[in-house]
């Protein structure tokens, strides 16, 4: 399964680690993805205020979860420790977005080669600039939509402890889980593998 190719801003869709878990739960007992909608909506699985809501995220993450194109690793995101499934269900997203992909790999895998633990606002401006540059979609993002993107991608070092805090400026060593180290060494995805700091 290869990278998504076209851009999807992130505006609405965070990480929702606690939905993509309950999600990967209802998937790993067999039920489709009609079934898992309905029982989700029904018992409000994810306790949102409204069915719309529920109908809107819970297709989210069932996209996600048919991303990783894998029984192991929707296994790791129901069952795992949450390390583990965190760990996953970033890789879900840096394959479902192609924004999440570039950021992962083209900014934080490269600073992980090069060893530079520094981070800063800056770096996520240069993507941008650089993408509105070479990319019509982005291109015609308006400013709040790329402000959000930015915020969105912050947060996810943040909820997979890259950064300890929104304001911090020092990219924490991470250490990527077995199982999916083991799934992308066999898929050829190194270059995926440096957004986890993986290099062999």
């Amino acid at each position: 399964m290869e990278t998504s190719t076209s851009y999807k801003t992130l505006t609405r869709e965070q990480f929702l680690f606690s939905e993509m878990r309950i999600t990967a739960r209802l998937m790993t007992q067999g039920l489709s993805d009609k079934e898992i909608v309905q029982e989700i909506e029904e018992d409000n699985l994810y306790q949102y205020p409204t069915n719309k809501m529920i109908r809107n995220i819970t297709s989210v993450c069932l996209k996600r979860l048919h991303t990783l194109d894998s029984e192991k690793l929707v296994d790791l995101i129901a069952n795992g420790s949450s390390d583990s499934a965190k760990q996953t269900c970033l890789y879900a997203m840096i394959k479902y977005y192609r924004i999440v992909y570039d950021f992962m790999v083209g900014v934080i895998g490269e600073k992980y080669r090069l060893k530079d633990m520094s981070y800063s606002r800056m770096d996520v401006n240069v993507l941008f600039t650089r993408l509105q540059e070479q990319n019509e979609t982005v291109a015609k993002w308006s400013e709040s939509t790329i402000q959000k993107n930015k915020q969105v991608l912050t947060k996810l070092l943040v909820e997979n402890e890259y950064l300890d805090s929104i304001k911090s400026t020092t990219l924490n060593p991470v250490l990527i889980d077995l199982g999916l180290k083991e799934v992308l060494k066999e898929r050829n995805e190194k270059a995926i593998l440096s957004a986890f700091n993986c290099f062999e």
